[in-house]
């Protein structure tokens, strides 16, 4: 299985800290974000690795060569990347992913690396994993579910009193659900001109048309997204200490 790691942003929230350095380079407990998700998918058997680039990108590439020099990976430059925002990156994934079976990441979570088998083994071709156990605001990619256990409503505006928890940023995808969602993505990208919003509202769109998205609850293993130095302190006070 491939996984395709979105890493073009330029995390203007974490500024200064990313004036120069891309977030996923950005270092807690000695070790980078993207050493810790490369690390974590390898420890599982995935070992073949597309990654979007954008700001910065000489940096990551030069990272890579040098801390992971035998990698199986391609790079994809975003060169929008300063106006246009995941969905853009992830459409760019195309001509290596569509049709075929990958796991989803985002660049900017660090995770046990026991969340990763949950998603690649799960029963459910088409799987997302959450998190329920924490505070949920505005801000949060919420998700509500159907009675099946199916995604319902995922992105920021699902209300607070229908989510059951948020998304990590990992997903994983078969076959049929990556062909039907490249053929979406090339409507909203090259119809639409929808390259500036979340990648959300395209499994919004094919659930919206029958699909089905599962989710998998991470439960108390630890997990967070870094959009701010509020995040990294976290990160470091409460989940780095426990992932060593």
């Amino acid at each position: 299985m491939q996984a395709v790691i979105l890493a073009a942003g330029v995390a203007f929230r974490l500024r200064p800290l990313t004036n120069n350095t891309p977030k996923c380079l950005l270092k807690l407990a000695g070790k980078t974000i993207l050493e810790r998700t490369i690390s974590n998918l390898l420890y599982n058997g995935i070992n073949d690795f597309v990654i979007v680039t954008g700001y910065l990108q000489e940096q990551i590439k030069y990272f890579i060569s040098s801390q992971f020099p035998s990698l199986n990976v391609r790079y994809i430059f975003n060169d929008k990347y300063e106006v246009t925002n995941n969905i853009y990156s992830l459409w760019l994934t195309k001509s290596e992913v569509g049709g075929k079976s990958f796991i989803l990441l985002d660049s900017d979570i660090i995770f046990d690396k026991a969340i990763v088998p949950l998603i690649t083994e799960s029963n459910y071709q088409n799987v997302l994993a959450l998190r329920s156990d924490n505070y949920l605001s505005d801000e949060e990619i919420k998700i509500s579910l159907n009675g099946d256990g199916s995604i319902k409503e995922i992105g920021k505006e699902v209300n607070l009193e229908d989510a059951i928890g948020e998304s990590i940023g990992i997903e994983k995808f078969d076959e049929m659900f990556s062909k039907k969602l490249f053929q979406l993505l090339d409507k909203m990208i090259l119809q639409e001109n929808q390259t500036n919003i979340f990648y959300e509202a395209a499994f919004q769109r094919l659930i919206d048309s029958s699909e089905k998205i599962f989710t998998k609850d991470v439960g108390k293993l630890k997990c967070i997204e870094l959009d701010t130095p509020e995040d990294l302190q976290k990160a470091e006070r409460e989940i780095i200490l426990y992932l060593q």
